[in-house]
């Protein structure tokens, strides 16, 4: 019989973390769905129309906190799929390096693209 590997810590804090992120992405995926899809068609949607919605304090919030929370749950899931295959060492601590590198990146070009969205200046 095959054992299972996981390279979380059941009831640890970053599987906590792993799945509640996975909850959050599921209702504000759904959310953006139905907004786009069923709220405003397709062909009513615009750049001038995403800007405004972006300049709503709750809208922008929500996006930005998405930003977060798919940038961790994606590196995350990415990390803990390379150790489960068995990744280890010096390896592993570059790759994890690397990947928050990336997640550091990807966050501050995010919010910087919000911003501009937002009508917040770029400093």
């Amino acid at each position: 019989m095959a054992q299972r590997y996981s390279s979380f810590d059941k009831g640890g804090r970053m599987w906590l973390l792993q799945r509640v992120t996975a909850a959050f992405l599921l209702v504000v995926l759904a959310f953006h769905f139905f907004l786009l899809h069923f709220v405003h068609h397709a062909d009513e949607v615009s750049f001038l129309m995403s800007a405004g919605r972006m300049e709503t304090m709750s809208y922008y919030s929500l996006m930005v906190l998405f930003l977060l929370t798919a940038t961790f749950h994606g590196v995350n899931g990415v990390y803990n799929a390379l150790v489960n295959q068995g990744l280890t060492g010096t390896k592993r601590t570059v790759i994890k390096w690397t990947l928050v590198a990336a997640s550091v990146v990807l966050i501050v070009q995010g919010i910087r693209t919000a911003n501009a969205w937002a009508g917040i200046p770029l400093y």
